[in-house]
């Protein structure tokens, strides 16, 4: 996914104006403080590209509004979409604050007793609460002696994840999504709001209809030798499974041949559609070349398109995964059915990990007594409350196969930390059946693989309510895996040719979380992102900067972290004040 511009984070140094030898005695402290953060976000963060996050550091200390503006304008003209301002000492706060109102802002107070940081970081965050520009309030734990220039991990914890939250909210900011086609089915995450992506996400939505993609396909609009080199990864690299039609229903090998020259086509056409490509002015055709700057996109395809042409299912899983034919690249966030909300979960998830993500249906809820009555097989440890069926008929990753490992155990990594032996193995974990007729008369492939148990994971869903407007849900678990022949029988039940992925939410006996059949119960909608890695406190810092609440989630307090303004709306009762912080504030861009 091109960068058209790179966000960056400015470090704010926050100094007690006083001249004198008050300000003197704390200008090198203050700018050590500053370059250390720095140090530590450029070290530890990365953008989708796989290059690390530069910060920006103003060029002098800011001790009041003269500086604060100063400060601002070169924030501008650096692009700088995220600030941290930090301060071992006392300040003049509503002088020095960061005063734009669409830039995710935070203070990091230090706390110390020789001077007063933390009564600043107090001060400031009052001042930014009485203004109504939410800030995250940054203060460590533990009293630290003058000279100790260290960033304790409380600290470090919170400044990088309110640093890849706002990262992916500068990120989000101007890009679009592309609906290409309408509302698949009735479901109610492919009608698109074009007001909820301009007022929560500062995007805007394109859309274009699917003969558009037919039409790249009848008349060449696409690059021909990519073509060529894509036909033939596919033929060596993209293992063909078994056919689950009846002998009735299943179709030639020239016709399946047909379906997979269609399907690397839809792939080339919708990637060109969203990013465009230099490479068809070349070939005359200009505006075809631009693509709709998108950041995400989603494939109507049911039914209109797929009574007729072959399905989108390897479209959607090619452009998803973390490499193709042309090797490893950034995984491009393309929802099936058009579900643009799903969408919005699967860039969310990626931006905070940089990685590939998991779009399934939440198919079923299966308990310990029916899967012990269905296979023999107890559910037990992770499993033993039950297990949610992650299942889609294309669109998720081939990373999902979990067939990636971080210290040895499964994962799902970023796509420049992938080696060549992960990214064979994830190609040979994965079949292609021809899709079954029923449900894809046009034909096409459906991706299959069952993913690796014993990975961390998050399934999240953005859902549209009326009368609230956008709600995030969340629920932090592990993937499970069970033994063949009970996959097998479970996977039976449903559509074998699709990817399986078995998901336990940790249960916390609270809520929804009372025991997987409540997560399933309380499900928002058909669909699922499933990311790598417990992310839960990640998206929640995102979707307050966003003023998105979240209803339902199973993360611990003590890694929750809001604006501190928050705090006014209710602190005995956390989740509503959420809702009432976001209604209050309204969406960010709005």
């Amino acid at each position: 996914m091109p960068q058209h511009s790179t966000p960056k984070i400015g470090i704010r140094p926050t100094i007690d104006g006083r001249m004198g030898g008050v300000r003197e005695s704390l200008e090198a402290q203050t700018m050590g403080q500053a370059h250390a953060v720095a140090e530590l976000i450029s070290s530890k963060l990365f953008l989708t590209d796989g290059s690390p996050v530069e910060c920006v550091v103003h060029d002098t200390c800011i001790g009041g509004v003269a500086e604060a503006a100063a400060a601002e304008e070169h924030f501008l003209r650096e692009r700088v979409d995220v600030s941290l301002t930090v301060t071992p000492c006392w300040c003049y706060g509503s002088e020095t604050m960061d005063m734009n109102p669409l830039r995710p802002k935070a203070v990091w107070g230090f706390n110390g007793t020789e001077r007063p940081g933390a009564v600043y970081l107090a001060a400031v965050l009052a001042g930014h609460t009485q203004k109504g520009l939410p800030a995250f309030g940054i203060y460590g734990r533990d009293v630290q002696d003058a000279g100790d220039s260290s960033i304790p991990d409380d600290v470090a914890m919170k400044i990088l994840r309110f640093a890849r939250a706002g990262l992916a909210v500068s990120q989000l900011r101007g890009k679009s999504y592309l609906s290409i086609g309408g509302t698949s089915m009735g479901i109610a995450g492919s009608v698109v709001d074009s007001a909820f992506f301009e007022q929560y996400l500062g995007m805007r939505v394109e859309v274009v209809d699917m003969t558009e993609v037919a039409r790249r396909e009848r008349d060449g609009i696409f690059d021909q030798d990519e073509y060529q080199r894509a036909m033939t990864w596919v033929k060596e690299n993209c293992t063909e499974g078994f056919d689950a039609n009846s002998d009735d229903k299943k179709r030639s090998r020239d016709k399946l041949d047909k379906e997979w020259e269609t399907s690397v086509k839809m792939a080339l056409a919708t990637r060109d559609l969203m990013v465009g490509n230099p490479r068809l002015a070349e070939m005359g055709f200009h505006e075809e070349a631009q693509g709709h700057h998108a950041i995400a996109a989603g494939f109507q395809g049911q039914r209109q398109w797929t009574d007729t042409y072959p399905n989108g299912d390897f479209m959607e899983a090619i452009l998803n995964t973390s490499f193709d034919w042309n090797g490893r690249r950034c995984p491009y966030m393309v929802a099936t059915e058009n579900d643009a909300l799903n969408a919005v979960t699967m860039l969310f998830g990626h931006l905070l990990t940089n990685t590939a993500q998991i779009f399934a249906d939440l198919r079923t809820y299966w308990s310990p007594d029916a899967v012990q009555r269905t296979t023999g097989h107890k559910l037990e440890g992770d499993a033993a409350s039950g297990l949610l069926h992650l299942i889609n008929s294309g669109p998720a990753a081939l990373d999902g196969t979990g067939e990636q490992q971080v210290d040895g155990e499964p994962a799902i990594k970023p796509w420049w930390q992938i080696t060549d032996e992960e990214e064979q193995a994830c190609l040979q974990a994965t079949t292609w059946h021809p899709s079954i007729t029923e449900y894809f008369p046009g034909g096409g492939w459906s991706t299959r693989y069952r993913t690796k148990g014993g990975m961390p994971a998050t399934i999240a869903r953005l859902n549209l309510v009326q009368g609230l407007g956008p709600a995030l849900q969340l629920a932090e678990g592990v993937t499970v895996e069970l033994p063949d022949e009970a996959h097998d029988i479970l996977d039976q039940r449903t559509n074998p040719t699709w990817p399986t992925t078995w998901f336990a939410p940790r249960i916390t006996g609270k809520g929804a979380f009372r025991d997987a059949y409540n997560v399933m119960n309380n499900w928002g909608a058909n669909h699922c992102v499933m990311s790598y890695g417990h992310i839960g406190a990640d998206m929640i810092s995102l979707a307050a900067m966003l003023r998105i609440p979240v209803y339902m989630h199973n993360v611990s307090d003590e890694n929750i972290f809001r604006p501190s303004s928050w705090n006014a709306f209710g602190t005995a009762d956390p989740e509503g004040a959420d809702f009432r912080a976001c209604r209050n504030y309204g969406p960010l861009f709005g």
